[in-house]
């Protein structure tokens, strides 16, 4: 692993890792009739009629309140995680982030909180790479680092755009449907075109051109609440190259009842030192 794969922003790195476990896809019930597919145009596959309502439209419909920005969160890939709040009202959001195990050559674990105008991150290193570079040593503090925006403007590994909210661009992700059925009360699987899906944040570029020609119908499965609001979001990711089958599962829960993210004590700050730029950009 190194540190450039955290390209589509630290909230995604959970996302982006390229040695994430394979995870089977079980989207169905042994004997049970199989829910009719639907194109992304609402139309039916010969598998059957159309389905009561257009099932892509329930989907993108289901994001909109993630724009909203009050809400948690949950990303994960098998042994990466991130979890965390948006607060658009305060404009705060905070995450915890672990990439990497004990096994690791470089494993992170971040603490990240942003209050506009100021944003925070706390580091834990480990791993030979840490253990061998004075370098990363001395980013173990054991503090927040407070950085300063004009370093981090536009730089998606450290700073927070609050005018896009989404940690994993579902609202995206989502408008790339090109096959979806319904399995269930609230529940719909089907494939997704993920080629443009590097806008999104849950995936990098380098992951979607591996991917090939199987970027286009890349499995899916959703759920949405009883207010029809996203509540799961999971992508298989079919093997591809030297890289395993990816399971990506996104969750979004707590809408319009977050609170804002708390500000680091003054006590445990400190200005970030040149080297925590360098290991980002």
């Amino acid at each position: 692993m190194t540190v450039r794969r955290l390209g589509a922003g630290l909230v995604a790195a959970a996302l982006i890792t390229p040695a994430l476990a394979a995870c089977a896809s079980g989207t169905g019930t042994a004997g049970s009739t199989p829910s009719p597919t639907v194109s992304a145009s609402g139309t039916a596959s010969p598998s059957g009629a159309p389905v009561a309502g257009d099932a892509k439209q329930a989907l993108l419909d289901s994001t909109k309140e993630i724009s909203n920005g009050n809400f948690r969160f949950t990303l994960a890939g098998a042994g990466s995680t991130a979890e965390g709040l948006v607060h658009q009202p305060s404009q705060s959001a905070a995450m915890k982030i672990s990439i990497g195990g004990p096994s690791a050559d470089l494993a992170m674990k971040l603490d990240v909180v942003h209050f506009k105008p100021d944003s925070w991150v706390k580091l834990e290193l480990s791993g030979p790479t840490a253990d061998s570079l004075p370098a990363i040593k001395q980013l173990n503090l054991g503090k927040y680092q407070h950085l300063d925006q004009n370093r981090i403007k536009g730089n998606r590994n450290l700073g927070f755009d609050f005018e896009k909210v989404d940690p994993a661009g579902s609202a995206v992700l989502t408008q790339g449907i090109t096959e979806v059925r319904s399995t269930g009360t609230g529940a719909y699987a089907g494939t997704i075109d993920v080629t443009k899906a590097a806008e999104a944040g849950s995936l990098n570029a380098a992951t979607i051109a591996a991917l090939g020609t199987q970027a286009k119908t890349v499995p899916f499965t959703a759920k949405v609440d009883p207010q029809g609001r996203l509540s799961e979001l999971v992508l298989q990711l079919p093997a591809a190259g030297q890289t395993a089958a990816q399971e990506i599962r996104m969750t979004y829960s707590d809408y319009g009842a977050a609170t804002a993210a708390q500000k680091p004590p003054a006590d445990q700050v400190v200005e970030a030192p040149a080297e925590l730029y360098s290991l980002f950009n």
